[in-house]
C-alpha cells in the first residue's frame, strides 16, 4: 500500500483542488488581517509528464515499497515502447520512447505523484507553506529572502532528478498586506528574475496580491460567457423549450461562473455582478430584454434556474459542512494557521474574512452550525430548490 505526503493534492483521495485553494485563501485572509507580508513562488516545470526520467521512476516505486512483481509489470508497460509522427507527408518511421510517462494512461497520474513525492519528499514542509497539485506547486514564506533559498533549493533537487523548472512561466507575488514596502526587489531563479505578478491563476481560482476576489469574480462571470458563447445557436433558438435551456444553463454554465465560490467571502458588488450576467443570459434564453418589462421571478420560473446568489451561498455552506465533517488530521484542517501574534490590527472596519460570511448565511437561513456533522440534515438544510 503505497502513499504520499499531504501536501500533494492532486489525484488523491479526499483531496481535491477546492481544498487548496481554501489553504491559500484563508493563509492570506489571517496574514492581512494582522497586516504581514506573504511572499508566493508559483513553480512551473516544464513538460513534467514528458520528462520524467524511467530510472527515477523505478527508484521511486521502489522507495515507496510497491511490490516487485508490480515494478515489473510496469517496465514491461514502458520497455519497447515506440510511436511515429502524423505529418502532411505521411507517418514518420517509428521511434522509441525512453522517457516520460504514457500519455491518457489511467496510471500515468498516480506514478508522476509518486515520483514528484519521493523527489520532493525532504523540502517539502508544512501545509499550506508548500502544497502540490500534481506538477503545480507554490512555495509561500514570510519574507523574500526566504523565499528565494526555498526556490533555488527547489530547483537544485528537481534538476538534479533530471527535471526542469521553467524561467519563463515560473511567476512571483508579493502579498504587501503590510503596505510598509519592505523587501522591495526581485526573486531570482539560477541567477534569472523571475517575473513579479500581481494576480495569478492558481488551479482555476484568481488570486490578488490584495488578497481580494474581484479579479476571481470577474474571471468567473468571463467563463460563464465563454460558456454561453459556445452554445448560444441551442440556447437562443426558440423551437427549444426553456426548460431545456435552463437545465443545460445550471448543467454547464452556472458551475464555470460558480467555480472557486466556496472560497469567497463575497461583497455586495460581487453578488451583484454575478446577479446581473446570470439576467442577461436568462432574459436572451427567453429571447426577451429590459424592455419588455417582464419580471426577473417570471423569467426563472420559465426556465427553472434558481437565483444565483443563493445557489452561491449553498456552495459556500455546503463547503463549510465538508469542513466541519473531515477529521483534525486532514490537510484541510492541519494547514489552517493559528493567527498571528504581537501584531496589532488597524484603525478601520476590519475586511470581510470567509468565516464571517458562513455566520452571515447561516445568520440569514436560521441553520445551526452543529447540523453540519449531520451529511443527510446538512444537505436538506442548505439545499436550494430550482422553481
Amino acid at each position: 500500500m503505497t502513499s504520499v505526503t499531504q501536501n500533494q493534492f492532486g489525484f488523491m483521495p479526499g483531496r481535491s483542488t477546492m481544498e487548496a485553494i481554501f489553504l491559500l485563501r484563508q493563509l492570506m485572509e489571517r496574514f492581512r488581517e494582522q497586516k504581514k507580508d506573504l511572499h508566493m513562488v508559483f513553480i512551473d516545470l516544464e513538460k513534467a509528464y514528458d520528462k520524467v526520467p524511467r530510472s527515477v521512476m523505478w527508484w521511486a516505486l521502489e522507495k515507496h515499497k510497491v511490490a516487485t512483481k508490480y515494478i515489473n509489470l510496469i517496465k514491461d508497460m514502458y520497455s519497447n515502447v515506440v510511436t511515429s509522427v502524423r505529418t502532411s507527408d505521411g507517418d514518420t518511421d517509428d521511434f522509441p520512447i525512453n522517457i516520460g510517462l504514457h500519455q491518457g494512461s489511467a496510471l500515468s497520474p498516480y506514478l508522476f505523484a509518486l515520483v514528484i513525492d519521493e523527489v520532493t519528499r525532504d523540502i517539502q514542509g508544512d501545509i499550506p507553506w508548500c502544497m502540490l497539485f500534481a506538477d503545480d506547486v507554490v512555495l509561500i514564506e514570510e519574507s523574500r529572502s526566504g523565499v528565494s533559498q526555498k526556490l533555488e533549493l527547489w530547483r537544485q533537487t528537481l534538476e538534479a532528478k533530471g527535471f526542469r523548472l521553467s524561467r519563463s512561466k515560473t511567476e512571483y507575488m508579493k502579498c504587501d498586506f503590510s503596505a510598509m514596502g519592505y523587501e522591495d526587489g526581485d526573486v531570482s531563479l539560477d541567477g534569472q528574475v523571475v517575473p513579479k505578478k500581481d494576480t495569478f491563476r492558481y488551479l482555476g481560482s484568481m488570486l490578488q496580491k490584495d488578497g481580494d476576489i474581484d479579479e476571481d469574480v470577474s474571471h468567473r462571470i468571463k467563463a460563464g460567457w465563454l460558456k454561453w458563447r459556445q452554445a448560444a445557436g441551442v440556447l437562443c433558438d426558440p423551437r427549444v423549450p426553456h426548460k431545456l435551456k435552463g437545465k443545460f444553463y445550471r448543467t454547464a454554465i452556472r458551475p464555470a461562473m460558480l467555480y472557486g465560490a466556496e472560497c469567497w467571502p463575497t461583497k455586495r458588488r460581487h453578488v451583484q455582478q454575478l446577479c446581473v450576467a446570470e439576467m442577461r443570459m436568462l432574459r436572451w434564453i427567453c429571447g426577451h430584454t429590459r424592455r419588455d418589462r417582464v419580471r426577473n421571478d417570471d423569467i426563472r420560473e420559465r426556465v427553472g434556474v434558481a437565483p444565483i446568489e443563493e445557489k452561491l451561498m449553498q456552495h459556500r455552506l455546503r463547503w463549510f459542512g465538508h469542513i466541519q465533517r473531515r477529521s483534525d488530521e486532514a490537510p484541510v484542517h492541519i494547514g489552517i494557521i493559528r493567527r498571528p501574534e504581537n501584531v496589532k490590527r488597524g484603525r478601520g472596519r476590519p475586511t470581510l474574512t470567509w468565516t464571517e460570511a458562513v455566520k452571515r448565511d447561516l445568520k440569514e437561513w436560521k441553520i445551526d452550525k452543529e447540523l453540519a456533522v449531520d451529511r443527510k440534515g446538512w444537505k436538506c438544510a442548505i439545499h436550494v430548490p430550482e422553481p
